[in-house]
């Protein structure tokens, strides 16, 4: 049988030419469905029966075919000879196609309307709901997408799975950084005291101290033992230029372990550099004696650290941060004032801690940068915090310049506690506020109603400033009044800095 319902090749020519004209087509409404033979339907799975598909065509020629109604009684022949390449199909009556066992009319197999391509397939539930997943990754065909997107708006369960689906899809193709916030811990921490309280709880204080060498210590959880060999360039200001020392990751978190000793001194717990041979001579009575400027102390450690230190250098550090912010938490309110000697300074165990908190921050992120890993500022309190001791080291650091000679004189001097003239410090973004230096002497007050000019800069940039990781003249964002004031706040920040 051919495609369009004929047999080929039976009859002759005359027959196969003939035009046929149908006859009187029925209606619907007349057919009485249960005196028509339904046809045998193909098992689940099977192909149809020949003899239970009806054919559609013109009758066999030797079958026992019935005249049509109203069809002609003669048919007139061909004037010429028949040819099949230029004969004209017959056409097809339109007649009521035989009920299927729902009691619809299908559309013959070969009948395929326009208005159906375009519709989107019915699907049951199932189907639907386990193409959610292939419909949020944009793999479903255009058919699948429209049923999806039909049966949502009818399916309150799967319309809230198809939302959750599309938010972890935008997650898969993120291109922001994959470390993870840095105010996370705290906000876990937070959550699980809420619940149940530590017996002895960190000192305010001293918190910003734990987030920082808890992120620094997960940065080095993660890296390999060949990243803690990679080279780190530490730079700072000195002398009116940048300084840089090349070291390797090891290197610099025996760095902060060597100058964590100055904390570790003032607490009472045993100095780190005390077993390493770290000694720079022998005072008097024989023992041995430590140097106290943390450059000092961390030149001693990197000579007597031959070969240079590994990986092995961490649990060290991390046992001697734990350590000190166990013993302040348990030491009481008073041990916040101890004063913990840098050699050329001094500052009370909050602000050392503090201190610390900003070198493991800055030096993480010089170990991020070498290692290429990410690394976010800290929260914007804890940032808020370390800008805050920069501002409250300013006048002291302006007076240490001028005496050297490399700030401008003193204009205005004033009785100690006194407003004098000020500097409006702004800085903006992550972690800002508003600070007032006093200019002419340490001991003056800062004061907006004697401010004489204003310097506005980021948040992060004035931390890497202070760092003596950029330079004063390329960091203020925004300058008004008087320049020369706000050169030597700018130079006195960046003299801040140190190895």
């Amino acid at each position: 049988m051919s495609g369009d319902g004929r047999e080929g090749g039976r009859r002759d020519d005359e027959v196969r030419g003939a035009r046929r004209i149908p006859g009187p087509r029925g209606a619907v409404d007349d057919l009485d469905l249960e005196t028509v033979e339904r046809p045998v339907l193909p098992p689940p799975g099977g192909s149809a029966p020949d003899e239970a598909v009806p054919e559609q065509g013109v009758p066999e020629e030797d079958g026992a075919a019935e005249p049509e109604v109203g069809a002609a009684a003669d048919v007139p022949e061909p004037e010429e000879p028949y040819e099949p390449e230029e004969r004209e199909e017959p056409e097809e009556p339109d007649r009521p196609e035989e009920p299927d066992e729902a009691g619809l009319s299908p559309e013959p197999a070969h009948a395929v309307t326009a208005d159906a391509t375009a519709s989107a397939p019915v699907l049951p539930h199932r189907v639907l709901k386990a193409l959610l997943g292939a419909w949020a990754l944009s793999a479903c065909s255009a058919e699948e997408t429209a049923a999806v997107e039909d049966h949502l708006t009818v399916c309150a369960p799967c319309a809230d799975e198809a939302l959750r689906l599309r938010d972890a899809v935008g997650l898969l193709h993120t291109d922001g950084s994959l470390d993870l916030d840095p105010a996370l811990r705290t906000r876990v921490l937070d959550g699980c005291l809420g619940r149940r309280p530590a017996r002895v709880p960190i000192p305010e204080w001293a918190t910003a101290y734990d987030a920082e060498t808890a992120r620094l210590d997960a940065l080095l959880r993660d890296i390999g033992d060949s990243d803690w060999h990679a080279p780190v360039r530490l730079q700072w200001f000195e002398d009116e230029r940048a300084v840089t020392r090349r070291t390797t990751v090891a290197g610099v978190i025996g760095h902060l372990m060597a100058v964590d000793g100055l904390l570790s001194a003032a607490l009472g717990l045993e100095d780190p550099l005390a077993g390493t041979g770290a000694a720079a001579g022998t005072e008097a009575s024989g023992g041995p004696e430590v140097p106290l400027s943390p450059t000092r102390r961390t030149e001693t450690y990197w000579a007597a650290t031959y070969p240079p230190a590994t990986r092995a250098v961490r649990e060290p550090w991390r046992a001697l941060t734990h350590e000190l912010i166990r013993t302040a938490s348990l030491a009481g309110p008073n041990v916040a004032e101890r004063s913990v000697s840098y050699g050329e300074f001094a500052l009370p165990l909050q602000d050392a801690l503090l201190d610390r908190a900003f070198e493991c921050w800055v030096h993480g992120t010089d170990i991020a940068e070498a290692v290429d890993y990410p690394y976010k500022p800290p929260s914007a309190a804890h940032l808020h915090r370390m800008i805050d001791l920069a501002a409250r080291m300013l006048p002291a650091a302006l007076a240490g310049r001028r005496g050297a000679g490399l700030a401008g004189p003193a204009r205005e001097l004033v009785a100690p506690g006194a407003p004098g003239r000020s500097v409006h410090l702004e800085v903006e973004g992550h972690g800002g506020g508003d600070w007032y230096i006093a200019l002419d002497s340490p001991a003056a007050v800062g004061s907006p109603d004697r401010a004489v000019a204003q310097v506005a800069l980021d948040g992060v940039e004035f931390c890497q400033l202070v760092a003596g990781h950029i330079s004063p003249v390329e960091a203020a964002a925004g300058q008004e009044g008087d320049r020369e004031a706000i050169r030597d706040v700018l130079f006195a920040s960046a003299s801040l800095s140190r190895l």
